[in-house]
């Protein structure tokens, strides 16, 4: 199968057939890489030694994993599909080859710095008192609030249903919610500017999102993305899994 040509090689060869010069030869290797919102912040950081080792450029496209499993069932053309659920991979079919797990993620309850709504906990949410943000029900992390609410008898009124998790922590940054709910890996990234309230729920009732990557069978070259599929599995890659806040397989959960 041809490698795909970058954008800016596709210029280049736009201006050299109408004889124009000045471009350079763009000869770097690309690996296209889908992943959930939530791998963002861990899968930036690992880019770069991948990178080196294998002498090409990672390209990114973060989004939900509802959003990125319809593009590729349309024919986006990805090389790796990394989801937050296994759900979604399974949505792809054929598409995807021999997932495996490579991570884990718990759910957790955030509040602006300073909890301004004095929010101390899931049932505040339920009141509808408080201005709530969640994921909608088709993402990952939705899918799993609405497994939470089934187990506790919560129905917690949203004020906003969000496309992913990431939205969901940036209208909580801002203040423009009182409460949402996310991923653990999110409210470690977000620092200071939330503040967790304890979801004791969350892990009583076991709801533990299974994260699976795969080579995808259009990839360009199948061999590396494989290569990035086996990254995920090395001791660098789980470390820095660990380090954000993640499960990896052969740990109990995601506070391992």
């Amino acid at each position: 199968m041809a490698r795909r040509p970058s954008h800016a090689a596709a210029l280049c060869v736009l201006l050299t057939a109408v004889g124009l010069t000045g471009c350079q030869r763009q000869d770097t290797t690309e690996l296209t890489v889908a992943a959930a919102a939530s791998l963002e912040g861990v899968f930036t950081e690992l880019a770069g030694p991948f990178e080196d080792e294998h002498e090409l450029r990672l390209r990114f496209s973060f989004a939900g994993s509802q959003e990125l499993a319809a593009q590729i069932v349309q024919g986006a053309p990805y090389d790796v599909f990394a989801s937050a659920d296994t759900a979604q991979m399974t949505a792809v079919g054929e598409h995807a080859l021999d997932p495996v797990l490579f991570a884990t993620n718990e759910l957790a309850l955030i509040v602006p710095d300073g909890n301004p709504a004095g929010v101390t906990g899931l049932a505040d949410l339920a009141t509808g008192d408080v201005t709530v943000v969640l994921c909608a029900e088709q993402v990952p992390c939705g899918a799993a609030t609405t497994r939470l609410m089934a187990a506790t008898g919560e129905e917690i009124p949203a004020d906003s249903l969000e496309r992913d998790v990431t939205s969901v922590l940036t209208k909580v940054r801002m203040g423009e919610a009182d409460a949402g709910i996310v991923y653990r890996t999110d409210a470690l990234s977000a620092r200071d500017d939330v503040e967790t309230v304890p979801l004791p729920e969350g892990r009583e009732a076991g709801i533990v999102n299974e994260y699976p990557v795969s080579a995808l069978a259009e990839a360009d070259d199948p061999a590396l993305a494989g290569a990035f599929v086996s990254y995920m599995l090395s001791d660098v890659a789980q470390d820095a899994l660990r380090e954000a806040g993640f499960g990896t397989p052969g740990t109990e959960d995601a506070s391992s």
